[in-house]
């Protein structure tokens, strides 16, 4: 009886030696096939980041070009207002040149232009206060008993 204890005990080691056996290959065939599509995600990416670098080198290209263009256009209409315009109306239109359009160094209050808007209010004389002052925009109306003693209840 002893035999066949044993025989049975050893005939399920290796049943379950062998269905253990088999989860572990297709654990090994599961990490491999997680592998490879790491390195097929990497190369996607990799040849995402040239498509895009690629992209963004062409656009600059691309508006280095059309800004020359618009240079050359801008100077064919002065040189056009210089000759078929009176020497006043062409200095109205176009001032011919200097690329006063592209050589923007002298200050707009100079040149007439607009100004940017402020991010201050402006005072109408130096004794009044600003406007991140905290006593902005406050009217003090308070008497001067009032000040005294705010807390105080009244009767």
């Amino acid at each position: 009886m002893i035999w066949l204890t044993a025989i049975a005990c050893l005939v399920v080691g290796v049943v379950i030696g062998v269905i253990f056996s088999s989860r572990l290959n297709s654990s090994a065939s599961r990490v491999q096939e997680l592998e490879n599509q790491i390195r097929d995600i990497k190369d996607n990416h990799l040849t995402y980041r040239d498509n895009v670098s690629d992209h963004f080198s062409m656009t600059a290209d691309l508006v280095q070009h059309m800004t020359e263009s618009y240079r050359e256009v801008y100077q064919h209409l002065a040189s056009g207002a210089q000759d078929l315009c009176s020497n006043e109306v062409a200095s109205k239109l176009l001032p011919a040149g200097s690329d006063a359009v592209f050589d923007s160094n002298e200050d707009s209050e100079t040149t007439g232009g607009l100004n940017p808007p402020k991010d201050y209010a402006a005072k109408q004389d130096p004794s009044q206060k600003g406007a991140l002052s905290e006593e902005f925009g406050i009217n003090k109306s308070i008497s001067h008993n009032e000040e005294e003693a705010p807390n105080t209840p009244k009767h």
